[in-house]
């Protein structure tokens, strides 16, 4: 297994703790991500998107809701404000060696350390969409995300919604 962390830094050699401001009360942590949920950080830092996935117990009618008119069974989302950023954008995929990080949410597979930490290695990413849909990932652009975000907390799939707070609400 590897974990990833994402940025539009080429040459960061030490990952430090950080506190986030909306989690206070928390130590500061260095955030790290698994292989499934990597994708979802193929976006410009403050890119709000939505991503959603079916799990086993997704129900048909979600399947039909979400997916219809795809053989996907994973979608991200974006706002079309976003997709010339999104288009333009490098980013850089660094990768930690799991032995230095404790799971923090299996659900969206962060992984989390207190201590400094150094990647073993960093790749270069340029074609973010065109890596989205090598890995069979829908992409969707629309003008807002506002009905998804409201839609998906009562269905069956699973989700994760990320800089939201830059979306057009």
């Amino acid at each position: 297994m590897q974990l990833f962390h994402f940025s539009e830094e080429p040459d960061i050699a030490v990952f430090e703790p950080r506190k986030l401001d909306y989690r206070m009360d928390e130590p500061a942590q260095v955030w790290t991500i698994d292989y499934f949920h990597a994708p979802h950080y193929y976006f410009p830092r403050d890119c709000p998107r939505v991503c959603i996935w079916a799990q086993e117990d997704t129900t048909d009618e979600d399947l039909q809701r979400f997916f219809g008119h795809s053989n996907s069974r994973r979608m991200v989302a974006v706002e079309s404000g976003w997709l010339e950023r999104i288009r333009r954008a490098t980013i850089y995929r660094y990768i930690f060696d799991p032995d230095e990080f404790e799971i923090y949410e299996l659900n969206a597979g962060y992984y989390t350390t207190t201590r400094a930490v150094k990647p073993v290695a960093v790749e270069k990413l340029d074609d973010l969409l065109g890596s989205l849909t090598a890995l069979d990932i829908e992409v969707r652009i629309t003008p807002s995300l506002r009905p998804l975000k409201e839609d998906i907390p009562t269905s069956t799939v699973n989700y994760s919604m990320i800089r939201m707070k830059y979306a057009i609400l």
